[in-house]
Formats: C-alpha cells, sequence, structure tokens
C-alpha cells in the first residue's frame, strides 16, 4: 500500500509541479487516512481494493468529529478521493469508491471589514511626519484602501504602472491579466507627494523600478507591509486585527455600500468568479451610508 502511496506522491509532483509544501500536506492527509484504517482495523487484507466506499463514509464521518476546521476537513476528503481516482486510472482498483461520496460543506467565513471612521484614522496615522518613510506609508495605505489591490499586486508595482495625469494604475494581476484601477484626487496627491519627496530619498539604485521601497532601497516585501500596517493600526488604536486584506475586504464592502455594482467591484478585484465577489453583500449593512 505505500508503495501506491509513494508513487501518488511522485505522480503530482511531476505531472502537476506541485510545490514541496503541497506534497507534504498530501503525504500528510493520506498519512491520517492509513492511521484510521489501521487503528480500525480496517483493512486486514493490505490492498486499496478492500477499501470501499462505507469505509471512507466512516471515515468522513470521524474527520468531522475532530477539531479540524471544515476547509481542513475538505481538503483531506479530497485527498482521499484524488488518490483513489488515482488508482482507478492506474487500474490498481477497479472502481473508484469514492465517486459518490460528498466533500465535506466548507463553512464561509465573512471577511473583517472597518469602518469608514476607522479606515480614516488609518490612513491619518503616518500623516503625523513628513518623512521620507511616512510619505511612503501614506501612499501605500491610500491605495490599498482606494484601489482594493492584493498585497503581492501593490509590492510587485513599478514606476511606470501609475499614471499620475490620468488617475489610473495599471495592476498586473493574476494570470498576467493587466486590471486598470482608478483612484482620486487626494490619493492623486499622495502619490505624487511620495513619488516626488518621498522615493527619491530612498531609493539607493537609480536603475530600481520598484514603487514602494524599504529602507534598504529595494523593493517592499510582503512582510514588510504586513508590519508597517499592524504598526499604523496600533498607532491608530484600532481595536480590530488588521491585515493588509482588510483593506481589500473594507473596499469592496464600502464601494457596494456606496451604489456601486456587482460586476463593477468584481472587476476592480480582478475575481475570475463573481460568486467570490458575492460574499460582500452581506456586509453591505454592516455600516450604513454616509
Amino acid at each position: 500500500m505505500e508503495e501506491q502511496l509513494l508513487a501518488f506522491l511522485k505522480f503530482l509532483q511531476q505531472e502537476y509541479n506541485y510545490s514541496s509544501n503541497t506534497i507534504a500536506a498530501y503525504k500528510n492527509d493520506l498519512g491520517q487516512f492509513v492511521s484510521y484504517l489501521q487503528e480500525n482495523n480496517l483493512n486486514s487484507k493490505g490492498n486499496w481494493q478492500s477499501i470501499g466506499a462505507d469505509k471512507i463514509n466512516g471515515y468522513v464521518d470521524y474527520m468531522k468529529e475532530q477539531p479540524y476546521a471544515s476547509s481542513s476537513v475538505a481538503r483531506k476528503v479530497a485527498a482521499v478521493k484524488s488518490f483513489f481516482n488515482y488508482l482507478e486510472t492506474n487500474h490498481i482498483v477497479q472502481e473508484n469508491p469514492t465517486t459518490d461520496i460528498d466533500s465535506p460543506k466548507v463553512k464561509k467565513r465573512l471577511p473583517k471589514t472597518l469602518t469608514s471612521e476607522e479606515v480614516e484614522r488609518l490612513l491619518e496615522a503616518p500623516a503625523s511626519k513628513k518623512s521620507p518613510k511616512n510619505l511612503r506609508d501614506m501612499a501605500l495605505l491610500n491605495m490599498l484602501y482606494s484601489t482594493g489591490m492584493r498585497v503581492t499586486e501593490v509590492v510587485s508595482l513599478r514606476l511606470k504602472d501609475v499614471d499620475l495625469e490620468n488617475k489610473v494604475l495599471y495592476c498586473p494581476g493574476k494570470d498576467d491579466q493587466i486590471r486598470e484601477l482608478p483612484f482620486d484626487q487626494e490619493t492623486e496627491t499622495i502619490l505624487e507627494n511620495y513619488i516626488e519627496e518621498g522615493r527619491p530619498f530612498l531609493v539607493k539604485d537609480k536603475d530600481e523600478t520598484a514603487m514602494f521601497l524599504n529602507h534598504r532601497g529595494q523593493q517592499l516585501t510582503r512582510q514588510g507591509l504586513w508590519l508597517i500596517i499592524k504598526a499604523y493600526a496600533k498607532e491608530a488604536d484600532l481595536s480590530v486585527a488588521v491585515t493588509p486584506h482588510t483593506l481589500r475586504h473594507s473596499f469592496a464592502a464600502h464601494k457596494l455600500n456606496s451604489g456601486s455594482d456587482l460586476q463593477e467591484v468584481q472587476k476592480l478585484l480582478g475575481h475570475a468568479n463573481i460568486s467570490t465577489t458575492q460574499i460582500y453583500t452581506q456586509l453591505e449593512e454592516a455600516e450604513p451610508s454616509e
């Protein structure tokens, strides 16, 4: 049995080029399944052909009773289903016993958002000083909230991607798709101040094209951005946990709350499926329109 498990993991690596972390997750999830079978004496014959739907359903019920998040249970069951699909395709089992087994429902958590007043306090936090670092941080925070960009998109932004004259960003997103993201006059002024009075004092290499730089003059990292937001959230005395994605969530919820339609917000966020955007409609009543 172990031979087939190892062959499956090798197959995933070679055919799908999965990362070492993903392969490790599959190995761990399938290892838990094997342990369940062994501990409950459900595989006396020592082969996969003897594992039927009843035993797998028993495993699914067992996993639901464990202190795992619904998403973790769904992932573990998906690993088992993928493995048996592989076994059937390679004629190691005659039939796939997981074909009619439903994956556990994943409970969707509503995104955490800030109120307009909390956003305002956060955006104003860097304004206490006019240092190059503070000018950068003002631009960062305003850009995150006014455009709804992802963290990776913000730190990957180049100078050429920002059109101040037309107040639009050309955001390189997933699958090499470019989104045009408009921003308002206030954000335009803040960006211009950073580009003209902040960034020149941070840059070390004249050939550096990244928009946002760290103290070494290099492109700001995701972790660096997270730490910046965490520090200003504390300075603004916000009681809720704030991450870069909190501003993206707040942008979407506030856009819908102010009258933007769902398709428009979907396009701005770069969601491939509108169902991903629809979750924000459940947050519209969280804060009344001003």
